[in-house]
Protein backbone atom coordinates (compact mmCIF):
# COMPACT_ATOMS: atom_id res chain seq x y z
CA UNK A 1 0.00 0.00 0.00
CA UNK A 2 2.86 2.40 0.88
CA UNK A 3 4.51 1.68 -2.45
CA UNK A 4 1.25 2.38 -4.29
CA UNK A 5 0.76 5.73 -2.49
CA UNK A 6 4.37 6.73 -3.14
CA UNK A 7 4.00 5.88 -6.82
CA UNK A 8 0.73 7.80 -7.03
CA UNK A 9 2.29 10.86 -5.33
CA UNK A 10 5.23 10.73 -7.72
CA UNK A 11 2.89 10.60 -10.74
CA UNK A 12 0.88 13.55 -9.44
CA UNK A 13 4.02 15.60 -8.88
CA UNK A 14 5.31 14.77 -12.35
CA UNK A 15 1.96 15.66 -13.91
CA UNK A 16 1.87 19.10 -12.24
CA UNK A 17 5.58 19.86 -12.62
CA UNK A 18 5.04 21.37 -16.06
CA UNK A 19 2.33 23.68 -14.70
CA UNK A 20 4.64 25.53 -12.32
CA UNK A 21 5.54 29.02 -13.49
CA UNK A 22 9.02 29.32 -14.94
CA UNK A 23 11.49 30.71 -12.42
CA UNK A 24 12.27 34.26 -13.39
CA UNK A 25 15.72 35.74 -13.29
CA UNK A 26 16.26 37.97 -10.29
CA UNK A 27 18.48 40.86 -11.26
CA UNK A 28 18.72 44.64 -11.36
CA UNK A 29 18.12 45.01 -15.09
CA UNK A 30 15.71 47.96 -14.86
CA UNK A 31 17.95 50.01 -12.58
CA UNK A 32 21.10 49.20 -14.56
CA UNK A 33 19.66 49.90 -18.02
CA UNK A 34 22.37 51.82 -19.90
CA UNK A 35 24.74 51.85 -16.91
CA UNK A 36 28.33 50.94 -17.76
CA UNK A 37 29.98 51.86 -14.46
CA UNK A 38 28.62 51.74 -10.90
CA UNK A 39 30.20 54.52 -8.81
CA UNK A 40 29.27 54.23 -5.15
CA UNK A 41 30.69 55.52 -1.88
CA UNK A 42 29.69 53.65 1.26
CA UNK A 43 29.69 55.58 4.53
CA UNK A 44 30.19 53.08 7.36
CA UNK A 45 29.49 54.09 10.95
CA UNK A 46 28.80 51.05 13.14
CA UNK A 47 29.23 50.40 16.84
CA UNK A 48 29.38 46.60 16.56
CA UNK A 49 32.09 44.49 14.89
CA UNK A 50 29.60 41.79 13.89
CA UNK A 51 27.45 44.27 11.98
CA UNK A 52 30.55 45.73 10.34
CA UNK A 53 31.69 42.29 9.16
CA UNK A 54 28.18 41.53 7.87
CA UNK A 55 27.97 44.69 5.75
CA UNK A 56 31.51 44.35 4.40
CA UNK A 57 30.45 40.94 3.13
CA UNK A 58 27.35 42.54 1.57
CA UNK A 59 29.55 45.13 -0.17
CA UNK A 60 31.69 42.31 -1.61
CA UNK A 61 28.45 40.81 -2.92
CA UNK A 62 27.43 44.16 -4.40
CA UNK A 63 30.75 44.36 -6.23
CA UNK A 64 30.27 40.83 -7.59
CA UNK A 65 26.63 41.56 -8.51
CA UNK A 66 27.57 44.62 -10.53
CA UNK A 67 30.24 42.65 -12.42
CA UNK A 68 27.89 39.73 -13.03
CA UNK A 69 25.38 42.14 -14.57
CA UNK A 70 27.95 43.73 -16.90
CA UNK A 71 28.58 46.91 -14.87
CA UNK A 72 32.11 47.93 -13.91
CA UNK A 73 32.15 48.47 -10.11
CA UNK A 74 33.95 51.58 -8.88
CA UNK A 75 33.44 51.55 -5.12
CA UNK A 76 34.83 53.50 -2.18
CA UNK A 77 34.27 52.88 1.52
CA UNK A 78 34.68 55.67 4.08
CA UNK A 79 34.87 54.50 7.70
CA UNK A 80 33.94 56.99 10.41
CA UNK A 81 32.91 56.95 14.06
CA UNK A 82 33.51 53.99 16.37
CA UNK A 83 33.93 51.64 13.40
CA UNK A 84 37.56 52.74 13.18
CA UNK A 85 38.22 50.74 16.38
CA UNK A 86 37.65 47.51 14.39
CA UNK A 87 40.16 48.31 11.62
CA UNK A 88 43.50 47.78 13.32
CA UNK A 89 46.13 45.09 13.39
CA UNK A 90 46.18 45.49 17.18
CA UNK A 91 42.60 46.01 18.44
CA UNK A 92 42.07 46.79 22.10
CA UNK A 93 41.95 43.80 24.42
CA UNK A 94 38.27 44.12 25.33
CA UNK A 95 37.27 44.00 21.66
CA UNK A 96 39.35 40.90 21.05
CA UNK A 97 37.85 39.09 24.04
CA UNK A 98 34.27 39.82 23.01
CA UNK A 99 34.51 39.96 19.20
CA UNK A 100 37.61 38.11 17.97
CA UNK A 101 35.83 36.19 15.19
CA UNK A 102 34.15 39.34 13.87
CA UNK A 103 37.42 41.29 13.96
CA UNK A 104 39.13 38.55 11.97
CA UNK A 105 36.25 38.56 9.48
CA UNK A 106 36.53 42.34 9.12
CA UNK A 107 40.27 42.09 8.41
CA UNK A 108 39.59 39.40 5.80
CA UNK A 109 36.89 41.48 4.11
CA UNK A 110 39.09 44.59 4.10
CA UNK A 111 41.86 42.62 2.41
CA UNK A 112 39.50 41.00 -0.12
CA UNK A 113 37.84 44.32 -0.97
CA UNK A 114 41.24 45.94 -1.50
CA UNK A 115 42.19 43.10 -3.85
CA UNK A 116 39.02 43.88 -5.85
CA UNK A 117 40.16 47.49 -6.20
CA UNK A 118 37.77 48.99 -3.64
CA UNK A 119 39.33 52.08 -2.09
CA UNK A 120 38.87 52.17 1.70
CA UNK A 121 39.38 55.33 3.70
CA UNK A 122 39.56 55.87 7.46
CA UNK A 123 38.71 59.25 8.99
CA UNK A 124 41.59 60.70 11.02
CA UNK A 125 39.16 62.70 13.15
CA UNK A 126 37.50 59.41 14.16
CA UNK A 127 40.80 57.69 14.92
CA UNK A 128 41.74 60.58 17.22
CA UNK A 129 38.32 60.63 18.89
CA UNK A 130 38.37 56.86 19.51
CA UNK A 131 42.08 56.73 20.40
CA UNK A 132 43.13 54.48 17.53
CA UNK A 133 46.83 54.52 16.65
CA UNK A 134 46.98 55.25 12.91
CA UNK A 135 50.20 53.21 12.68
CA UNK A 136 48.16 50.11 13.57
CA UNK A 137 45.49 50.50 10.87
CA UNK A 138 45.13 47.54 8.52
CA UNK A 139 47.60 48.07 5.66
CA UNK A 140 44.93 48.13 2.92
CA UNK A 141 43.34 51.29 4.37
CA UNK A 142 44.03 54.92 3.44
CA UNK A 143 43.94 57.55 6.16
CA UNK A 144 42.09 60.76 5.22
CA UNK A 145 41.91 64.00 7.16
CA UNK A 146 38.13 64.19 7.45
CA UNK A 147 35.69 61.49 6.36
CA UNK A 148 32.95 64.05 5.68
CA UNK A 149 35.19 66.08 3.37
CA UNK A 150 36.11 62.86 1.60
CA UNK A 151 32.41 62.06 1.13
CA UNK A 152 31.78 65.52 -0.30
CA UNK A 153 34.65 65.01 -2.73
CA UNK A 154 33.53 61.56 -3.87
CA UNK A 155 29.93 62.70 -4.32
CA UNK A 156 31.07 65.75 -6.28
CA UNK A 157 32.94 63.33 -8.57
CA UNK A 158 29.69 61.48 -9.28
CA UNK A 159 29.81 58.69 -6.68
CA UNK A 160 26.42 57.85 -5.19
CA UNK A 161 26.22 57.81 -1.39
CA UNK A 162 25.19 54.60 0.38
CA UNK A 163 25.06 55.37 4.13
CA UNK A 164 25.31 52.39 6.49
CA UNK A 165 24.87 52.95 10.22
Amino acid sequence: MKRFLLSLATLVLLAFHGLAPAESTIDDRAALRGVKEGKGVFLIDFTEPRKTAFYLDIIRGTHAGLKRQGVKPDLVIVYIGPTVRFLTRVPDEELVIDHDASLQAIAGHVEALAALGVRQEVCNIATRAFKVDNANLLPQLSLVGDGFISLIGWQTQGYKLIPLF
